[in-house]
């Protein structure tokens, strides 16, 4: 069933809560000061059924500018709108003000209601029916309908009710897959219940039992109860006006302006990247870095407004900035907001966040407002693919993207495999985790592995390649070891480099030895075949004519590149042959007295206590022993 929320806008004493009783028969003025003064101060909240029996949230918006935060609070979630306007008076600043708040939010469907056309005649009420056409042009509202009604002789009421009827029935399903939020509007207490929160879901469904996180913040609490339009429900959905009676969390823990989501699946922000648009009506434009109040939600923050493109934005002109916010929010692209000035206190534009959790953006750079022309203009599946590039770089993973993103991560795999089977994204499964990395980001990578190979053979020409731990850290430090390991396989499968034990290189490398280097590599090796056990320090090996230090230096990396000899510490080096000698000794004296000392294992090879200390320790590091006290034993 299709979920509606019903909301009313316009001026002080136009009849906003009059029209709703007479809706409904029930009064949304629920405090006594609004009762006694006759005008609504905080948000009101009922229902009605339509003629179907389908049941309908209605909010009822302050009209009054003192409580605008009131009336922003609530028209967040709202399907349908009746924009009221007393025949008496007419259009009047909060009517107008209203109307253009409602436009920059998104609001797309309502109606124009005309309360107290009782009190006028049918001459003055055309003439009102004139000017409300006037003011709404160039709105959502142009071309909509416009109904006289009068609330207490209940004149106009059916018709206003086949109105919404007739609009409920073009309206788009609210999405059920989407992630659940709640704007929260309302925080109370209910004494032997705790804490109670209300707002509009916005999508998705929330149940009974379900853990939810208070954002912005780490407060977790438990879904204990839930009523819809004052009845108890296991499940609500989103589109429904929602009460939840939490579980675990105190009412000082959550503020009007918080969000209730999944657990982890929002991020706190200081910064939102947008597209704002200023109201035409205003007599100046906005200068870069003017502080102004942001309306975003149920939440109300003091923000600077850094665009991105110019100095000032004119009156009725749209842009790219970046709002620099003085406290946290919580945020999902697509979202709206508001903008107003603080003192004095009008509305200035508002418009739509594009990135919500942005890094810091330089002003007047082209790349960063072509990311943001992407976010703004291109379809689901480019903005997906635009959020994966960008995520990328840092080789996050796919639950990291979705809580930056403010997406449902099984909706974000979903589109993200697309792009897998169009050649866009490769995707590296770990475990249960899931790190997608844009085909860009990997050519990039792969060039700049190549560069770095290219320059490492020119200055070694002899060295097998470059130590492959070298290259991730130098590349992929960003990435967790095992993806970074992941990712460099994935590039040396792709042919342009290869790999030699823990060695990497270019695929069509291979080192050549002249003359001088074959007589001293013949050198170092028979250095070592001496006295296979008793091997030569790297000291020892510098003082050959046959090349200079550096020369002999790289002749052992080469050596130990090709594996002519293992390396077993920075000052250890054994023949290939001598390691698996001592391998076969060493499992000689195991089998003999099922354990072996650093000295009864020199004695054996005839060497001394650093060679076999080096030998014992390599092993342990390779596991074929372990430490047992002072002695080694067979690894199991």
């Amino acid at each position: 069933m299709k979920h509606l929320i019903i909301g009313t806008a316009g001026h002080i004493d136009h009849g906003k809560t009059t029209l709703i009783k007479a809706l409904t028969g029930r009064n949304t003025d629920r405090l006594k000061e609004e009762q006694e003064r006759g005008i609504s101060i905080e948000l009101g909240f009922t229902y009605f059924d339509l003629p179907g029996g389908q049941r309908a949230g209605i909010i009822d918006v302050p009209g009054h500018e003192k409580f605008i935060r009131n009336m922003l609070a609530g028209v967040i979630g709202i399907d349908i709108v009746l924009l009221v306007v007393a025949a008496d008076e007419g259009i009047m600043p909060q009517t107008a003000e209203h109307l253009a708040i409602l436009d920059l939010v998104g609001v797309k469907s309502g109606f124009v209601v005309i309360t107290k056309s009782d009190l006028v005649d049918d001459e003055w009420l055309q003439l009102v029916e004139e000017e409300i056409k006037d003011e709404v042009k160039g709105t959502f509202l142009e071309g909509a309908s416009i109904i006289p009604v009068s609330s207490t002789e209940k004149i106009g009421i059916s018709n206003v009710i086949e109105e919404i009827l007739k609009l409920s029935e073009s309206l788009e399903d609210k999405s059920l897959d989407d992630m659940p939020r709640l704007p929260v509007d309302r925080v109370f207490t209910i004494s032997g219940f705790g804490t109670v929160v209300t707002g509009t879901l916005l999508a998705g469904s929330l149940k009974v039992g379900d853990e939810i996180q208070v954002y912005p913040g780490d407060t977790i609490a438990r879904i204990r109860s839930i009523q819809v339009h004052d009845q108890d429900a296991s499940v609500a959905y989103g589109g429904q006006r929602v009460a939840l009676n939490l579980a675990g969390v105190k009412k000082s823990q959550i503020d009007r302006g918080s969000i209730v989501a999944p657990v982890n699946s929002m991020r706190s922000t200081m910064m939102l990247d947008v597209k704002i648009k200023l109201l035409r009506s205003l007599s100046k434009g906005l200068e870069n870095r003017t502080r102004l109040k942001l309306y975003l939600g149920t939440d109300e923050i003091l923000c600077r407004v850094v665009l991105l493109d110019r100095e000032v934005l004119e009156p009725g002109d749209e842009t790219y900035a970046q709002l620099r916010l003085e406290e946290e929010t919580v945020a999902k692209m697509g979202d709206r907001f508001i903008l107003r000035f603080y003192s004095p206190m009008f509305t200035v534009g508002g418009g739509e966040v594009l990135e919500p959790n942005p890094v810091k953006r330089k002003r007047f750079d082209e790349k960063s407002l072509e990311e943001l022309a992407i976010k703004d203009q291109g379809n689901f599946s480019e903005i997906v693919e635009h959020i994966v590039e960008e995520n990328s770089r840092s080789y996050h993973s796919l639950k990291e993207i979705s809580k930056t993103a403010s997406m449902l991560e099984e909706n974000l795999e979903e589109e993200i495999k697309k792009l897998e089977g169009n050649g866009k994204v490769i995707i590296f499964r770990l475990s249960k985790d899931i790190y997608p990395v844009h085909k860009k980001v990997l050519d990039l990578l792969e060039d700049q592995i190549i560069g770095e190979l290219e320059d490492f053979h020119k200055k070694f020409p002899i060295r097998n390649g470059m130590a492959k731990e070298e290259l991730r850290s130098r590349f992929l430090s960003k990435a967790k070891p095992r993806l970074a390991e992941e990712i460099l396989d994935h590039l040396i499968t792709g042919g342009r480099i290869k790999q030699l034990k823990d060695l990497v290189a270019l695929s069509g490398f291979e080192p050549e030895l002249n003359d001088k280097q074959l007589a001293l590599k013949k050198w170092i090796l028979d250095s070592f075949e001496k006295a296979p056990f008793m091997p030569p320090k790297r000291e020892d090996l510098q003082v050959t004519t046959l090349g200079t230090n550096g020369e002999t230096e790289e002749m052992i990396m080469y050596l130990i590149g090709s594996g002519e000899l293992v390396k077993l510490s920075d000052d250890l080096f054994l023949l290939p042959s001598s390691l698996e000698k001592a391998k076969s000794s060493l499992y000689d004296l195991m089998a003999e007295a099922g354990n072996i000392t650093v000295g009864g294992y020199r004695d054996i090879l005839n060497t001394n206590r650093k060679v076999a200390i080096g030998l014992l320790e390599y092993f342990d590091q390779i596991k074929i022993t372990r430490r047992s006290g002072e002695n080694r034993v067979l690894f199991k």
